[in-house]
């Protein structure tokens, strides 16, 4: 079962904090949640990082009043935020539950990591297992997100806060669906850019330009998105909408959707994406 989190507000719920927000890993998705947070109002005098080789744009935040790398530990943390690469998980969750009190929630944006990896290194915590995808470093991006049992209400409004300031949010109990979220949109950006990337290649090939064919391909596929996010139209009628019978549109699709074409491509990749994530996770 899914389901979009409801009021409050993302912009109220951070507002709304009492306590540290502790961000432990400031690369790329790290530090588009960062901008998120302080984009929707939440002060940097209540954020503090932890990032051995932080950007100059992280840097330059410790005027403000960001923490970063502190010797101190606070002792007020509200929300523990994990984006660092899976492979050095198990390292740096053992410096890390110190900083855990009893009100404290991890969340998690490590693909492949499991609540069970989780509970392991925090025991007794509130935690949430979340996979966004790139799309969130221009606030676009699209999360799904999987607590343990042990979250409570205000603890699951504050990480819909968190995880909202860089895109929609959506909610599943069975955390069985992950690999499959992570296959589908974690790892769905990439197909999307391949698909400009061929349309340009296709186009050039046609007797374009090259720039001229990268110029329209980018522009097309960023307007069909566009156009899909905003129309209360299912993808297939908006397809259905452009397709004239024995036009060109026509002539197209009959060679994308006949055998062997994208639909069966596209299942087979993002089986081959769920089933990596399923072995990465062990």
């Amino acid at each position: 079962m899914t389901s979009r989190a409801g009021s409050p507000s993302p912009n109220h719920a951070l507002r709304a904090v009492r306590g540290t927000i502790l961000l432990v890993g400031a690369g790329k998705m790290g530090s588009a949640l960062l901008e998120g947070w302080l984009a929707l109002g939440l002060a940097p005098g209540s954020l503090m990082v932890i990032e051995p080789d932080p950007s100059a744009t992280v840097g330059a935040l410790v005027g403000k009043g960001l923490r970063l790398n502190p010797a101190g530990k606070p002792d007020d943390v509200a929300a523990l935020v994990l984006a660092v690469k899976p492979q050095v998980a198990p390292d740096v969750t053992q410096t890390l539950t110190s900083f855990l009190g009893p009100a404290t929630v991890v969340i998690s944006i490590m693909a492949g990591r499991t609540l069970q990896f989780l509970e392991t290194s925090f025991p007794r915590a509130a935690v949430v297992r979340a996979m966004p995808n790139t799309p969130a470093s221009i606030g676009c991006g699209i999360t799904v997100a999987v607590p343990n049992p042990r979250i409570s209400g205000e603890q699951r409004a504050l990480v819909n806060g968190l995880l909202s300031a860089v895109g929609g949010v959506e909610w599943v109990d069975d955390e069985g669906l992950m690999d499959a979220v992570t296959a589908l949109s974690g790892s769905g950006p990439a197909y999307i850019f391949l698909l400009a990337e061929a349309m340009a290649r296709a186009g050039a090939t046609a007797g374009l330009p090259p720039a001229l064919a990268s110029t329209l391909a980018r522009a097309t596929v960023a307007g069909s998105g566009e156009l899909l996010r905003r129309s209360p139209l299912d993808a297939a009628s908006l397809r259905e909408n452009v397709t004239s019978p024995g036009g060109t549109t026509a002539a197209a699709l009959e060679v994308l959707m006949g055998r062997n074409g994208l639909q069966e491509l596209m299942t087979n990749a993002i089986a081959a994406a769920a089933r990596r994530s399923r072995e990465l996770a062990g």
